[in-house]
């Protein structure tokens, strides 16, 4: 009786801290390593070493890195209380069920994971990673971290889309040929628009929440009707984007707009007024947006890249 007591204990923590680590998020981090690697897809004798291996690598550092923002989130929402009023998922710290020192812990040994995986591609590539990579974790624990965290004033869209967007895709590529070609930096605007709506759309949800607890958000800053309509100008950005990119490395690359159109019920009812928990339908739908965005795109780019 004991040890099954023992063993449902350890299942309910377990379950704890995999909600802890929001995996509906990571998405965001999966997208952008494959688009990036479809970027090096290059069938033709044109000199060009690849080294696969690395895609490998370059996913591990993303994953580690979105959960270690998500439990570095968790931890800083959590002891600053900003968290009292949230409407969404619960979080390890502020409902109380995991101590704050724990959540800490393993935002750290997440982030440290990343850091690794970093530095042994910074190794195998250019020393130049080193750089990138101190700024993504410097970034990752002061989004809601620190006296001054970034993300209270409105600034964490731009750590998205840089980090999730343009540093994920384009360093998925260099990993894989060290080259910067320039589909990469197209491609790297479509994955961020779709990482930054889902942030945009969390914001959103928490308007009322984050306003009490004084966490000046960028929707808290633009209000209701405008951060509705960023949300759906992400998507026309990202379908100029996919369009760009077809122009560049052929027209395969307009498979990515499959993913665009997954989004579209997402955006209707972003629109259409969807408020407090029905948002959280919409965080998923962006998710599985991003999934069939993945997909479609990356195997349009490859193609197009290979014919």
């Amino acid at each position: 009786m004991a040890e099954s007591s023992n063993a449902q204990t350890s299942g309910g923590r377990l379950s704890l801290w995999l909600a802890g680590a929001r995996p509906r998020t990571l998405p965001a981090a999966v997208v952008p390593v494959l688009v990036g690697a479809a970027c090096a897809v290059r069938l033709s004798d044109d000199g060009v070493s690849r080294h696969w291996w690395r895609v490998s690598l370059a996913a591990l550092v993303s994953l580690a890195l979105q959960v270690g923002v998500n439990y570095a989130n968790d931890y800083s929402d959590g002891v600053k209380g900003t968290d009292a009023n949230r409407v969404g998922p619960m979080r390890l710290v502020g409902s109380g069920a995991v101590a704050a020192s724990a959540v800490k812990k393993a935002a750290f040994l997440s982030l440290g994971v990343a850091a690794l995986a970093g530095l042994w591609l910074a190794l195998e590539t250019s020393l130049w990673l080193l750089l990138v990579g101190a700024a993504a974790l410097v970034s990752a624990w002061f989004y809601t971290g620190g006296p001054r965290p970034y993300g209270y004033i409105g600034l964490g869209e731009v750590f998205v889309f840089v980090f999730f967007g343009v540093v994920a895709t384009v360093g998925s590529t260099f990993v894989v040929i060290e080259e910067l070609p320039q589909v990469s930096w197209i491609a790297s605007v479509v994955v961020g628009s779709f990482a930054c709506a889902l942030l945009v759309v969390n914001n959103l949800r928490d308007i009322p929440g984050d306003t009490v607890a004084g966490k000046k958000t960028l929707a808290v800053r633009l209000g209701d009707k405008a951060t509705r309509r960023l949300f759906v100008g992400l998507f026309v950005v990202a379908t100029g984007a996919v369009v760009a990119s077809a122009t560049v490395a052929g027209s395969w690359c307009l498979l990515g707009l499959v993913g665009v159109a997954a989004a579209l019920p997402a955006c209707a009812q972003v629109r259409h007024g969807a408020k407090g928990r029905d948002l959280i339908a919409v965080l998923q739908g962006v998710g599985r947006a991003q999934l069939v965005l993945a997909v479609t795109y990356s195997l349009g780019i490859a193609v197009s890249l290979a014919s």
